[in-house]
């Protein structure tokens, strides 16, 4: 289907908190917004142009926010490119400011995926959605929803995204931040046909003793059959990161370098002058490069 001109224009997120915060720094808040005093600014919603969310549930029930930045124009040959990022309510806006300002990402959809409640990371909801499950007198806080998010990402949501729009099934990608990125590069081991490229961000590969480490020789299995669309692989990670996190990631980068026999790419960059928490606004531009101009 094509994205109506006229419906994109009217379609609107409002968003609170952090997401309030991001669109003032962008400058994409509207004149109502701006004029509004300091009275009443905490409580005024923010609309996103071009953007449209709606609520979605799992299996289990749990609710989830969903943001869809929408495409400019006629869908290109193949479809939309588009990009699933985790910890929405957070990363969404810098992402659609992004997409929505820059000419050549005009035809390509960014799907934030966060959760009702207004606050930018919701603690308790990702340590449970991007987490493998822990024994009793080690669950808090929540944690063991990594199946739970991965079949609500692959049965639910990515179904219902290409039914409202034609999406290239070939250019779908997914980022990740710390925990996030743990959960990304979770599901490029469990699904490696499922994105084609996968970017985390600082993600956290120490967590339980480094729980990923048993699943990746099965994956290194999968690429060596030679699939036909390989996933490509992008770690960014913080100058102010914690070091093992950089070791950590940088080892799993060297370790995957020999599939690129095999047609499966795999990268890692540091950034300098940043730290955990703010290298995802830092690096918009290169995930955005990476996902959306990369073969």
């Amino acid at each position: 289907m094509h994205v109506n001109h006229s419906f994109r224009e009217r379609a609107s997120i409002a968003l609170t908190g952090m997401g309030l915060f991001m669109l003032l720094l962008l400058g994409s808040f509207s004149s109502d917004a701006a004029s509004a005093n300091t009275d009443t600014a905490e409580t005024t919603a923010v609309t996103l142009d071009h953007t449209r969310q709606w609520e979605m549930h799992n299996a289990q029930g749990r609710a989830y926010r969903i943001m869809i930045s929408l495409p400019d124009g006629d869908p290109p040959q193949g479809g939309y490119p588009v990009l699933y990022v985790l910890d929405g309510n957070a990363y969404f806006p810098a992402f659609h400011a992004a997409r929505d300002t820059v000419a050549r990402y005009h035809d390509t959809v960014i799907v934030g995926i966060g959760y009702p409640q207004a606050q930018a990371l919701n603690f308790r909801r990702r340590s449970y959605d991007f987490s493998p499950p822990a024994p009793a007198d080690r669950n808090e806080p929540p944690q063991g929803g990594q199946d739970e998010l991965l079949a609500f990402l692959e049965q639910r949501l990515m179904p219902r995204v290409a039914s409202d729009l034609p999406i290239d099934s070939r250019q779908q990608s997914l980022f990740g931040h710390s925990f996030g990125g743990m959960f990304a590069i979770y599901t490029m081991f469990k699904r490696p046909a499922l994105f084609n490229h996968v970017v985390a961000a600082s993600p956290s590969l120490w967590w339980r003793d480094q729980y990923l480490l048993p699943l990746e020789p099965e994956f290194q299995k999968a690429m060596q059959k030679r699939p036909k669309h390989p996933p490509s692989l992008v770690m960014i990670l913080a100058e102010g990161d914690m070091p093992q996190q950089i070791r950590d990631a940088r080892s799993l980068n060297e370790r995957l370098q020999p599939l690129s026999a095999y047609g499966m790419r795999s990268s890692f960059t540091l950034v300098a002058g940043v730290d955990h928490a703010t290298v995802p606004f830092k690096t918009v531009a290169l995930v955005m490069r990476e996902v959306f101009e990369s073969p």
